[in-house]
């Protein structure tokens, strides 16, 4: 079942794992806030700097479970990155005529602090 939040939840991560940032970032607001294990980030342009570099070590993507009603939505899915095979996530998303307003994303960052460990003593 779909809902609005839903709609704009899932069109934004299709773009994003399917390559096309730049579509991604038209669900995006302006003033997004976005709370992520780094801390807080102001406007679509931190958001840019924060998700962008993301999407290119992407290899893959796969969604557990996505719930939503007419405000938010929730996202839990598992992608595959060139440093970190399995990278599950879950995104808490805030949807205000059409645009994310707020998004709070929750992953464990830990395979991808060992992951660039290791790639340092190599």
């Amino acid at each position: 079942m779909t809902s609005p939040a839903l709609d704009v939840a899932l069109s934004y991560h299709h773009a994003w794992t399917g390559k096309d940032f730049e579509k991604a970032m038209t669900y995006v607001a302006d003033d997004i806030v976005c709370h992520s294990p780094g801390g807080r980030l102001d406007g679509a342009e931190a958001f840019r700097g924060f998700m962008e570099p993301f999407t290119r070590i992407l290899t893959g993507s796969s969604m557990l479970s996505a719930f939503g009603d007419d405000a938010t939505a929730l996202l839990m899915y598992d992608t595959a990155t060139i440093p970190v095979a399995s990278a599950p996530g879950a995104e808490l998303l805030t949807v205000r005529e059409g645009k994310i307003v707020e998004l709070r994303i929750v992953f464990d960052r830990a395979p991808f602090d060992a992951a660039r460990a290791a790639a340092a003593e190599s």
